[in-house]
This record gives structure tokens, C-alpha cells and sequence, in this order.
């Protein structure tokens, strides 16, 4: 196997410590390829469908970068023809939640969440897809 090295800060390594001992991996290695594994299979069931599709997009990031809300809105207005509701909410003043509600083209669906997932300052992005 080859040997790769990322970068965690500290309290995502606490909690993703935390998760290995709670679901009984045996190594930090095994986990982040559970995690990889189920990411792709999400990805790759997404991607195979195709045509009209429904789905709810949730993201969550930092309170404190204001700058994270100019670039969602300005997606958010990019991809107008697919969102048909965004809810934004504080999370105990720590975080934001994002909730877009989106129906249309699959494709067009995927690349506004492949856009979202490639923002910096974003910390999750976790799509739901209900084919139509």
C-alpha cells in the first residue's frame, strides 16, 4: 500500500480519535479508508443517475468566516436554476448551517456540490439525492 500524509487540526483528530474508538477500528489507517470508501460509493451512486433529480444539500462552517456567506450567495445565485429554497441558521453562534433545497439536471446538481466541497472555510457538505 502506499503511505500518504494529511493534515488534521486538533479537534477534528479528537473527534475522528474519538470515532475509532467508538466503532472498534483497529487503526487510524483503516478508518480514513472506510471513510474514503464510503465518500466515492456516495459520488459514484450521485453521478450514475441521470436526468431530474431532487436533492437537499447541507453544509456547515465556521460563524466567524463571514467571507464563506458571500461565496455561498453568490453560488447560490450562480445556480438559480436548480435551488429553489436556502435556509441559513446559527448553530449556538459557532457554526452556520446551510440547507439548500435543489431540483434539475443531475449533472448541474453535482457540480454546484462539487463547487461547495471545494470551498475553503467549508467544513462538511452532505448531500441527499431522491431521484424523481
Amino acid at each position: 500500500m502506499t503511505v500518504i500524509s494529511i493534515t488534521l487540526p486538533p479537534d477534528l483528530l479528537q473527534k475522528f480519535e474519538n470515532f475509532m474508538t467508538t466503532k472498534g477500528y483497529y487503526s487510524r489507517s483503516e478508518a480514513f479508508r472506510d471513510a474514503i470508501r464510503n465518500l466515492i460509493n456516495e459520488t459514484e451512486l450521485a453521478s450514475t443517475q441521470t436526468g431530474t433529480v431532487a436533492a437537499t444539500i447541507m453544509i456547515t462552517c465556521d460563524y466567524e468566516r463571514k467571507d464563506i456567506d458571500i461565496k455561498i450567495t453568490e453560488l447560490r445565485h450562480e445556480y438559480d436554476d436548480v435551488v429553489i429554497e436556502n435556509i441559513h441558521r446559527h448553530i449556538e453562534e459557532k457554526y452556520c448551517l446551510e440547507i439548500f433545497i435543489a431540483q434539475g439536471n443531475n449533472k448541474r446538481i453535482l457540480n454546484l456540490i462539487n463547487r461547495l466541497r471545494g470551498m475553503h472555510g467549508i467544513q462538511q457538505v452532505k448531500p441527499i439525492f431522491m431521484m424523481l
